[in-house]
């Protein structure tokens, strides 16, 4: 099965009920509820108002400190709503990595959406990458999988074509070749979000509401989240999308946004059997990507 990393620690709400107890014991009486597990970490409701995130395998430790450290500064100047971290929980002697408690963002997922209703995310998108990429600080977090050159992803792709796991094994080759010789980004590294797939954006009453996973939070090439026009938009959609962002981002830049969703599918394909939402993400992003 092409499934997604396995979990190292089994997080469920007794876990996440003994470290409120531990570090924050006014919030151990609320109503705790698991919601969602995905790659890295597990979120989970608090109440009414909050929700807990927390890692489930060492490679997401980290993720969380950038949160933790990252998005108290970039929030304020972003268009909708992010999960700042609200309390910081600690490593304990029986949960060895950090975790946080943020605000609640109600709403609906986009990636369970068809890709045709997702067209009005077009705009509010855009506004959200022109607000978010910025130049970053030197300590901004290091990601070795995310705006980086594209070429470094090379082996990556290769392997995953390989897997029998990606359909189309030998167009999506020949097309990854011609995306990956583009030349690179030549500015300063920008902030990126990382992940800015549907599944990570939060729309209600058909408005976007709230971005949300900044685990792969990072400074690079704008390229990476640029995705986003594949990943979750459809060919209307992403005509609108350049669009609002028409002379904001080069020719080169577009085709390596092109190029990074067309390495995201591959790892949404070959990772994601046991996470049937994130699995249509996959199949969606190959369709247009080599629709063109």
């Amino acid at each position: 099965m092409a499934d997604r990393p396995a979990a190292e620690i089994a997080v469920d709400e007794a876990l996440v009920a003994r470290l409120l107890a531990d570090q924050h014991p006014d919030l151990a009486t609320l109503p705790l509820r698991l919601v969602a597990s995905g790659w890295d970490n597990v979120m989970l409701r608090l109440g009414e108002h909050l929700a807990v995130r927390v890692p489930r395998r060492a490679a997401a430790a980290d993720l969380i400190r950038h949160e933790q450290r990252w998005l108290p500064v970039l929030a304020a100047r972003l268009p909708v709503a992010t999960p700042v971290p609200l309390r910081h929980g600690e490593p304990t002697a029986y949960f060895p990595w950090a975790w946080s408690v943020a605000r609640w963002l109600p709403g609906t997922t986009a990636a369970a959406l068809a890709a045709r209703e997702r067209r009005f995310l077009a705009e509010p998108l855009a506004a959200f990458v022109v607000a978010l990429h910025r130049p970053a600080p030197g300590a901004a977090p290091p990601n070795p999988v995310r705006g980086v050159p594209l070429p470094a992803r090379h082996d990556a792709v290769r392997l995953r074509l390989g897997s029998g796991l990606v359909p189309h094994a030998d167009r999506v080759a020949a097309l990854w070749d011609e995306l990956s010789s583009t030349p690179g980004w030549t500015g300063p590294p920008l902030w990126l979000h990382g992940d800015l797939h549907p599944a990570n954006l939060v729309v209600r009453d058909g408005g976007l509401v709230a971005v949300v996973d900044f685990g792969d939070l990072t400074a690079g090439d704008p390229a990476t989240d640029l995705a986003t026009a594949w990943l979750t938009l459809d060919a209307a959609g992403r005509a609108v999308f350049t669009g609002a962002l028409t002379g904001v981002y080069d020719h080169a830049t577009w085709c390596r946004a092109r190029g990074w969703a067309l390495s995201l599918a591959t790892a949404l394909l070959a990772h994601s059997d046991d996470v049937p939402l994130l699995r249509a993400v996959g199949e969606h992003t190959l369709r247009e990507v080599l629709a063109g």
